[in-house]
């Protein structure tokens, strides 16, 4: 099942230094609270700056909802020391409040709660603020409001020079991309392996499953809380709400220009089931179109293909121009058990996955066998931790113990973290290996199992309330370390000043502006 990635990796282990370089860069979401746990109603706090042009600190979907943003680096410790960092101030400008440490949202009663992400009264904010207002109306703010973690990464470009011959990003841009995409067809078909071990959504509030139905299948505890036994990752499962419409599209990863003609068209397909919410109704705009994707990036996917855009461009056409420059893993739950959602460990599963799915081969997909492979990621997302469970290859026609495909891809796993590790006396990498491989024996060890019994324990709200109250008192005791105070209040200073000549230096009205964003 395991494709044959021998050669590669020989070739990998004489080429060792082409891995040198590796860039990273992390987005970690979060909900703030109060004390009491109840959804934080206050506007995101001035004292760090401006939501819409902040390049760290910024919000998502809600107005509560924080996103942090590290720059682009090379140095794992870096980065995490970077993210903890925007931590550690977040935590002194959010007053009593704190920072929910789980996935899935727990004291959201109601959606009137939500307040929907603002971004003041340039006509760019206001789009940000609409696109959010669509998302609203199509799919329910419950669902928006439940957070991750997502992890963007690029191969140095002397890895491309060395397999394939390219002179440079620029020129070899089309080979480039057509190795991410094997990376991304990989992915797919094995990335599963993401959510057994890392997952940590198994259990969710019973106001987020919306068809009676599926909500038979869980088990519910006197807190309110509702769980299914082996699940790992429900944050990525459709069990709150489906999205019928980004199903029919077809959207493939075998070329650069077809996964683009795909996205692009979806920007133009009308939506019958969107155009009856109305786009502008009683002087109230309800979303941005009634199209089946309002603008690109509200197509959801566990891994995205892309390209920094240039002021004006859509992610599509930054593509086109540039082709691939990086890759942005989008499977990761927040890790309750870190104060910054992630820890280095999972970097560097990850880290070797990702090269791992470069390195192998993978035949083009057809848009059936792309449903077919979301097949494994739901059992794993439903009942990963079940005895006995199969991944199934060629849409069923093939079928393996999960443990099984585990274990062998991990014998792949340990020469990549050893060519990682070629520098490295502590052997980081290996050392990471060899302590995943141990849980597809013993499932009792994954993120979902420890998060699981926490709740069984204490329910959700004590232990993440206990959490987060735990991570703030931990945070604030800690001095910034690779920031300076100077630094933030830089920074707030130049995101308040782009805001406010952006809302000044607007020549169009809202509706002009909208009718141009959406041609």
């Amino acid at each position: 099942m395991i494709p044959d990635v021998y050669k590669a990796l020989n070739w990998l282990e004489k080429h060792y230094t082409i891995l040198q370089g590796i860039q990273r860069g992390l987005e970690r979401e979060t909900l703030r609270i109060l004390p009491d746990g109840s959804l934080s109603k206050t506007p995101f706090p001035n004292k760090i700056g401006s939501a819409l042009t902040h390049p760290w600190i910024t919000t998502d979907f809600a107005e509560s909802m924080l996103e942090f943003i590290t720059p682009v680096n090379t140095n794992i410790d870096y980065m995490l020391t970077f993210l903890r960092d925007l931590h550690r101030y977040a935590s002194i400008n959010i007053g009593d409040e704190m920072m929910w440490p789980l996935s899935m949202p727990c004291f959201v009663a109601k959606e009137d709660d939500i307040i929907l992400a603002q971004y003041g009264s340039s006509n760019e904010g206001r789009f940000k603020t609409l696109y959010r207002e669509g998302l609203k109306n199509r799919y329910g703010a419950m669902m928006q409001t439940i957070s991750g973690v997502h992890y963007n990464f690029s191969l140095p470009t002397a890895f491309w020079q060395a397999r394939d011959g390219v002179k440079n990003t620029e020129e070899g841009k089309d080979v480039i991309s057509e190795g991410y995409f094997t990376l991304i067809r990989n992915y797919y078909r094995f990335g599963w392996v993401i959510p057994y071990l890392f997952g940590a959504s198994p259990s969710m509030c019973s106001s987020f499953i919306q068809d009676p139905e599926k909500a038979k299948a869980f088990i519910e505890q006197t807190n309110g809380n509702c769980y299914l036994p082996y699940a790992t990752s429900l944050r990525l499962s459709d069990i709150g709400y489906t999205n019928n419409a980004q199903k029919q599209l077809g959207i493939t990863f075998n070329h650069l220009d077809t996964y683009v003609e795909g996205l692009k068209r979806a920007t133009k397909t009308q939506s019958p089931e969107f155009s009856r919410l109305g786009i502008k109704v009683d002087g109230q705009y309800r979303q941005l179109n009634d199209k089946v994707l309002q603008i690109e990036n509200e197509f959801y996917a566990p891994i995205r293909p892309k390209r920094v855009p240039r002021a004006g461009e859509s992610p599509s056409d930054a593509l086109l121009r540039g082709g691939i420059e990086y890759i942005e893993v989008r499977a990761l739950d927040v890790n309750p058990f870190s104060p910054i959602g992630i820890t280095e460990e999972q970097i560097r599963f990850i880290d070797l996955f990702l090269i791992w799915c470069a390195l192998a081969p993978a035949p083009e997909m057809s848009s059936q066998e792309l449903e077919c492979a979301k097949l494994n990621w739901n059992r794993v997302i439903l009942e990963g931790r079940k005895p006995g469970i199969e991944i199934t290859m060629g849409c069923g026609s093939y079928h393996e113990p999960m443990a099984k495909v585990g274990h062998q891809l991990f014998k792949d796993l340990l020469r990549v973290a050893d060519v990682l590790d070629h520098h490295d006396e502590k052997q980081h990498y290996r050392k990471v290996c060899e302590r995943l491989d141990i849980m597809f024996d013993h499932p009792e060890l994954t993120l979902s199992a420890r998060t699981l019994q926490a709740i069984s324990d204490l329910g959700t709200a004590k232990f993440g309330l206990a959490l987060a109250s735990q991570y703030k008192k931990q945070l604030l005791s800690e001095p910034l370390a690779v920031l300076t105070d100077n630094d933030f209040v830089q920074q707030r200073y130049l995101s308040l000043e782009k805001q406010e000549k952006l809302e000044q230096n607007d020549k169009l009205s809202f509706d002009e502006y909208l009718t141009l964003q959406n041609k």
